[in-house]
Parts: C-alpha cells; structure tokens; sequence
C-alpha cells in the first residue's frame, strides 16, 4: 500500500503559476529579490520551499523594532511568495522559527495566531542569532493548492495551547512539530535528565507518526537541538535506542528553547512510501544516516568541514562541507542541480560573506532556498554546517 501510494504521489501534477507542474523544478522570485545565493522559494516534487525571511521592507531595513511588526511583515511577505508558487499559508505544512530572545514568544504567538487561526502548520521553533539584526526568522514548506493536507491530533492528546499543529500529513510525507519533554494528555513538563527529556520525546513521537499511520523507522529526516553540547553523548545514547537501524539524517546544533526546562527539542519527518538508506550509516559512532531517500526526495544529514588544517578558517570549512555533500549527491545519483532547499548553521555571522563566496560556487544559478542562523555546532572546531534536501 506505501509503494502505492508513493507512485501516485510521484505521479500527481498541481498546476502552479502559469500552468506549470508542481513537481518541475522552478524558482520563485516574486517580491524583493533575496540577497546572496539564495532563491526565495523553490517548486519541486510537489512541495513549496520557502527561504528564510526577516522582517525587512523593499528598502531593505526592518519593519520596526518589535517582533510582532516584524512578524506581520514576514507572514505577509511568506503570503507573497507562497500565492506566486500556487500556494497560500493555508497550505504550509511545515514552519520553522528562530527568535533572537525567547522573552519574545508569546508576542510572536500572539501575531502569528492571526495568520493561522484554523489548522496550523507544524512548527519548531528555537533561539538563534540572526542577520542584520532581524527579531525572527521563518522558513516554511507548503503544499500546492488542490494537494493532500491533512492535519492530524493523537487520541487522548490535549490540543497544543499554542498556533502549531503537531501532525500534518501530506500525499508521501508526515511532517511533525518541534518536540519538548511535555505530557501529551496535559502538555505539562515532563522534568529530568537529558535522556529522560529524550525519552519522552521519541515516545511521543511513535505516539504522533501511528495517528498518522506511520511508524519511527518511518522517519527520513530528523533536527535535533540541544542546549549544551556537553549533553549530546547522553542525548544520542538514548536517540540510538530509537533508530537501532536505519536511523533518519540528522543534523544537531546547540540552541536555547522555549523554557529554561527543556534541555532537547527533535523534528521529525517521516515517509509514508519506502525508505532507503545512501551511503554508511554512521552509527555507532552517531546515530544517524549519511542521507535517506524517500520516493524523488534524498534528506542529507548535516554536514561539518572541520579538519586539522582549517579549524579557523570558514571559507575552507564550507568548501569541505560542499564538497562531502557532493560526493553524497554523486551516491544518490543526483548533484547540486537537483538540491531545492538548504539550512546553513554558523557559529559567526560575521563569516557570512565568505561562506556566501564558496556557496555560489557550487550553486552559481539557480540557487536552492535557505535559512541561515548563527547557532553553536556540537563538533568545537567547526564554524559551519550545512543540511540539505534534493529533488529529483
């Protein structure tokens, strides 16, 4: 029945702007134009990516000094670029947010409830640095209009108190919200140790993938992040439990949460069709897979550059992280062409530019869509990590 219903996903065309299939690769550059090699959304296999946005006006400078203003301006624009892809915000699936400070989440609820009243996307939502001194960032992937979107909630589950569904499942995918150490019947906080948090994180998880019909061993893509990387053997000690075989790509970085008692948030997306592992799987030394194929898409794991030679050096870092990728990409049978959305994790804002100069390298057209923030990676010498997604 998956191998059924992955074929006719496969199969299916959306008509978007001017008529053109939904599974043909295009880019979507409707509004400001982004800056760097960035495209600000990418149409392929089905799916919207929608780039990174901040709140910022066509002249370039932030909509105000707050987040609300900031958020209404970067909905509005994500409105902008979803309808010009044949899409709308009814139709976002997926939705990830990095805030400068959490003192600002419950104002960033409260403006984003006004744009998702009815059947939220899923969302994540952590504390990163940002550019240009921007309050939020959101990325988002929705589906076309006239496609399979169905929000999902788990038996016995109390109804998230915030904007954000914790199920939504397309034709071939299930994507889930950002998960804490939360009861799924009361949503109070689950207290304890790193494994615990991890614990009662992927036990939700399996809870949340069989509503939708779906299992662990499911999942294609998995972000995990930590509030110190001092926690991450613990965190994948447990994780390895989970994922005994086949384990999700993954990339992990260190970031603040939403509460002072949350050590772990993971997001998972799982494949309602096969599963293929490419290349090693690293695990035992990490839990994780160099990259998953699900029906055309290949999920890559994060990837880092760091070696003995370039440990201060992030232009020789990405160039590493570029070129691993493509030999991952080569595996799978795909190339840079074919990547359509990408998160680009840097530990200095600053070192944007050079990253920026290698990036446009590998994609000197057509660039995939990208959110970049300035996070803390687990690995110490490294400066960048890369994660990606490729469509054929």
């Amino acid at each position: 029945m998956r191998h059924l219903v992955a074929v006719i996903a496969g199969l299916a065309l959306f008509a978007g702007e001017g008529g053109l299939p939904m599974d043909q690769r295009r880019e979507i550059t409707a509004g400001t134009p982004a800056l760097g090699p960035v495209s600000p959304a990418v149409v392929a296999g089905g799916l919207i990516y929608v780039s990174g946005i901040i709140g910022t006006g066509v002249d370039g400078k932030l909509v105000g000094s707050d987040v609300a203003s900031q958020t209404r301006r970067i909905l509005d624009r994500l409105g902008e670029v979803l309808e010009a892809a044949g899409s709308s915000l009814a139709h976002a699936v997926s939705v990830s947010v990095f805030l400068q400070d959490p003192a600002d989440f419950e104002a960033l609820n409260t403006t984003y409830r006004e744009y998702f009243q009815d059947s939220p996307p899923t969302r994540t939502t952590v504390v990163a640095d940002l550019l240009d001194g921007a309050l939020v960032q959101i990325s988002a992937i929705a589906v076309p209009i006239g496609a399979t979107r169905e929000v999902l909630h788990p038996a016995g589950w109390m109804k998230s108190p915030r904007p954000y569904s914790y199920i939504v499942r397309t034709d071939d995918l299930v994507f889930l919200s950002g998960l804490v150490s939360r009861r799924g019947s009361d949503d109070t906080l689950v207290p304890g140790s790193v494994g615990v948090q991890t614990t009662t994180i992927l036990r939700n998880a399996a809870t949340l993938l069989r509503t939708a019909g779906v299992s662990l061993g499911d999942v294609v893509q998995s972000r995990v992040f930590v509030t110190d990387d001092v926690v991450f053997d613990t965190m994948n000690n447990t994780y390895r439990t989970f994922f005994p075989e086949a384990p999700p790509a993954r990339a992990t970085s260190v970031a603040r949460l939403m509460g002072h008692d949350y050590f772990v948030e993971i997001t998972l997306v799982a494949t309602r069709g096969d599963k293929e592992v490419i290349g090693p799987v690293v695990s035992p030394t990490l839990p994780l897979s160099s990259a998953v194929r699900a029906g055309n898409r290949v999920f890559l794991s994060g990837v880092t550059g760091n070696t003995d030679a370039n440990m201060r050096d992030s232009a020789a870092q990405t160039r590493e992280v570029m070129t691993r990728i493509g030999r991952t990409l080569t595996s799978a049978g795909m190339s840079f062409a074919d990547v359509v959305d990408s998160t680009v994790y840097l530990t200095d804002l600053t070192r944007m530019a050079a990253v920026n100069d290698v990036y446009r390298e590998f994609f000197p057209s057509a660039p995939p869509a990208r959110a970049t923030v300035g996070t803390r990676l687990v690995s110490r010498n490294a400066t960048v990590e890369i994660l990606m997604t490729a469509v054929r």
